[in-house]
């Protein structure tokens, strides 16, 4: 396999790296959206969210958590988002599960954000209906 997340992760690749221990790295992102932008890479692949065992995503939930208040006192940031992007249309770019952790700034126009829109009474009920049926299965 060929993935660059594989290879940093594992330390085949040098990368500024915050933190690791025997399951993930997190290393400062090349592109950052914001000053301190981390990327939380398990070592094992896994391309995305719905291939991660359920153990392994709980334990990067947890290092999410703990990062994100080291770097928010480290940073003095204002805020902090979690981002996890999943398939091509979420704007995933690298098939290798990973969690975005995007300090935030008073005025720092990152834009994360979208237009909201209005949840039908016909669109509620046909959701429902399909996640629940799937969840059951």
């Amino acid at each position: 396999m060929d993935c660059i997340f594989c290879k940093i992760a594992n330390g085949e690749i040098p990368s500024a790296t915050l933190y690791e221990d025997g399951d993930f790295r997190v290393i400062l992102d090349l592109g950052p959206a914001t000053k301190g932008h981390a990327l939380i890479l398990p070592k094992k692949h896994y391309a995305n969210l719905h291939e991660i065992p359920e153990d392994m995503a709980a334990k990067a939930m947890v290092l999410a958590k703990k990062m994100a208040g080291a770097m928010t006192e480290a940073l003095a940031c204002d805020g902090l988002n979690v981002v996890q992007n999943n398939g091509e249309a979420a704007g995933q770019t690298v098939f290798h599960f990973h969690m975005h952790l995007i300090p935030r700034y008073k005025e720092d126009h990152a834009g994360i954000t979208w237009v909201p829109g209005t949840l039908t009474d016909d669109d509620k009920t046909e959701i429902v209906e399909k996640i629940t049926r799937e969840l059951a299965k």
